[in-house]
Parts: C-alpha cells; sequence; structure tokens
C-alpha cells in the first residue's frame, strides 16, 4: 500500500532525493567512503557546502550582502542567538505574537533586551495573523513568524518596515519567491522544506552583526561561524548533504516559481474540499490560510477518531493536529505531490458518503 504522509516534521522529501542520498551514504561519488564518514575537512565535503551554499543564494537571489550559514540547535536556537547578536542590552526588538514558536522566541529574545510584542493573535487562538500594527522606528528589528505549523496560519505578504526584518521560515522556507532585501536575518530548521533534520539554515545580512557590546560566547557569535565558514566545530555532514541534494531537486524543477504554483494548487484542492464537505470546517482566518500546513476539525469532533482510523487505513497517515489543539492537520511541504493531497480528499469524500 503507498503511504501518503502527511507529517509535519521531519517531512517527506522527493524519493529521488531519497535515493541520491542513501547512494551517497553507501559510497560517496566513487569515493569508496560513505558520506556519513567523510572528513569535515575534506575536499569532497568542502565542495558539498560550497554546492549547498551556491544553491541557496541562487534560489533566493542572495547577494554578497548576506552570509549562508549552516549551524546546529534547531531554529530553537535561533530565538536566543539572533537576540544575542542583533539586539543591544539597552535596546527593544520588536515581535510579532502569531503562534506558539513566535512566543517562545518572545520568551527567549527577553532575556537579552526589551521586546515589545507589537500585536497578537494569542486571544483567538492564533487562528489569524495579526493585522495593523505600528513599530516604532526605535526598534533594534521586528521577528515575525513566517508560517505558524501548528495552527496553519501564513504570512502572505511581509510587513514593510525601515527596521532590519527578522523571519523564522522553518515551515516555509524555499516554498515560494520572497523579496530577501526586506530581510536583515532569516533562519529555518531543515526538517520542512530543505531536508532531514539536524542543521539549520541561517542567512543574516553581515553589515547588521558587531553591533552589540555583549560578550557573545563563541558559539553563539554568527561572525565565528561566517569566518570559519561553518566549521568552526564538525559540522551536520548529513544533513547537509541531503539538504544540498534536496536544493539540486527544487532547482531542477523550476525553482521556487514553479514551487510556488504547485504548492498553491495543492493547498487549494485541500481548501476547496474543507469548504466543500458538511462534515469538516477550517479552523484560521480564510486569508491568512498556510498553503504548507492545512488544520481542519469535524464538526462532530467525536467522529474524528473514526476520520482518523480511516484515513491510515487508506495510507494517509500523518493528519492528526498537533496535541495542543487537536483536529486536523495536512503538512503539504514542496515534496508532496498533488496525488498524496487527492487521496486524503477522497477520504473525506467517503467519509461523507459514511456519516452524513
Amino acid at each position: 500500500m503507498q503511504l501518503h504522509n502527511f507529517n509535519a516534521g521531519p517531512s517527506i522529501l522527493p524519493k529521488s532525493v531519497f535515493e541520491e542520498t542513501a547512494r551517497g551514504v553507501l559510497d560517496l561519488n566513487g569515493t569508496g567512503l560513505s558520506v556519513l564518514e567523510i572528513s569535515h575537512r575534506s575536499k569532497e565535503f568542502k565542495e558539498i557546502y560550497a554546492q549547498a551554499k551556491s544553491l541557496v543564494r541562487e534560489l533566493l537571489g542572495l547577494d554578497d550582502r548576506f552570509a549562508v550559514l549552516f549551524l546546529t540547535g534547531g531554529a530553537s536556537s535561533q530565538f536566543y542567538m539572533s537576540a544575542l547578536n542583533l539586539l543591544p542590552d539597552d535596546g527593544t526588538a520588536a515581535y510579532l505574537d502569531s503562534g506558539s514558536w513566535s512566543a517562545k522566541a518572545v520568551k527567549e529574545a527577553g532575556r537579552y533586551g526589551t521586546v515589545d510584542v507589537v500585536a497578537s493573535s494569542k486571544e483567538d487562538g492564533y487562528k489569524h495573523i495579526p493585522k495593523g500594527y505600528a513599530i516604532p522606528e526605535s526598534c533594534a528589528y521586528l521577528h515575525v513568524t513566517s508560517n505558524n505549523t501548528i495552527f496553519g496560519t501564513q504570512l502572505h505578504d511581509f510587513p514593510e518596515v525601515s527596521v532590519p526584518l527578522v523571519a523564522d521560515m522553518s515551515s516555509d522556507i524555499m516554498c515560494r519567491p520572497i523579496d530577501v532585501d526586506k530581510f536583515g536575518l532569516i533562519y529555518a530548521g531543515a526538517q520542512k522544506n530543505l531536508g532531514p533534520a539536524g542543521t539549520t539554515l541561517v542567512i543574516v545580512r553581515k553589515d547588521l552583526l558587531g553591533k552589540v557590546s555583549r560578550d557573545i560566547p563563541t558559539m553563539l557569535d554568527y561572525q565565528t561561524h561566517i569566518d570559519k565558514d561553518s566549521a568552526f566545530n564538525t559540522p551536520p555532514v548529513f544533513p547537509i548533504y541531503a539538504t544540498m541534494v534536496n536544493l539540486k531537486w527544487l532547482k531542477e524543477n523550476g525553482g521556487l516559481e514553479a514551487a510556488y504554483t504547485r504548492n498553491k494548487a495543492k493547498a487549494e484542492v485541500l481548501y476547496n474540499e474543507i469548504d466543500r464537505n458538511t462534515l469538516f470546517e477550517g479552523v484560521t482566518a480564510t486569508e491568512d490560510r498556510s498553503i504548507m500546513n492545512v488544520t481542519f476539525v469535524l464538526k462532530n469532533e467525536e467522529r474524528s477518531a473514526a476520520f482518523v482510523q480511516q484515513c491510515e487505513e487508506a495510507g494517509c497517515v500523518g493528519i492528526k493536529g498537533h496535541r495542543s489543539v487537536g483536529g486536523f492537520r495536512a503538512s503539504i511541504y514542496n515534496a508532496m505531490p498533488l496525488a498524496s493531497v487527492e487521496a486524503l480528499v477522497a477520504q473525506m469524500q467517503a467519509f461523507e458518503s459514511t456519516h452524513g
């Protein structure tokens, strides 16, 4: 039975990426060595790393103002690392609170300076993206979470601000083109659209660094990793390799414009069924619906377990919502084929026929 994996992460990658990565585990490009055992100082890994960085630059349209880093610690480590590097002790940073991860970022940044939560959607259960807020020009930066994996909302337009824009793009990086000139710092865990868990992509505008007076621990200083090309310590060799292979696949399949077209089409199919089906309903503001994480519920929640069981028996796995909110969540990242979305829609229609 074919499985359709809707888990939020670590997520699926294209089959061809799995296959090429698997070959590298057995024998990397005819070297006789596995990618799991090559030295991070070796010519082979330096070539892998250079290609990964080059693909990030090409796909996002980055120029030399930006440094591209592959670090560890997940996006959660960037909640405090970004503030350590960009927020002065006597400074203020603006934060948009649109979900659980942004709330955690607020908490971590507050250790190093003043945090101004300029807007929040917490009171309505994070079912919409806050709008109509003002950003003080004196702020060191504005931090946003571009896509809220748990709640299924997404920033479809980034705010126009005069201060540097910092974005946690963990769950929608590379799903669409973006205007990189708007950003001072972008960070993203790899395990949604980029590759396997284990590395974190950081893109930082170099002129923003060196402005704080605090003594930053060596491993938490972006400049350390820029100077050492992400190899101050042993980098996560395998996740970077798999990410490089996946970025190559993304380029070969039309880049971000083509990915955005595919992603919008998949999301439209699923949201149309949610809105049509008499048993289901969406839970987020329509204008803020995510094209990466589609959240919905049964109007009769007592039938939820039966629907999950039916889906699993048909090969649609990972649709249970996050434990903090319940309901259902279908994560439809770049590698998710339209056919898998259609398979889930077919189960929703079958459930309606049986229980409607």
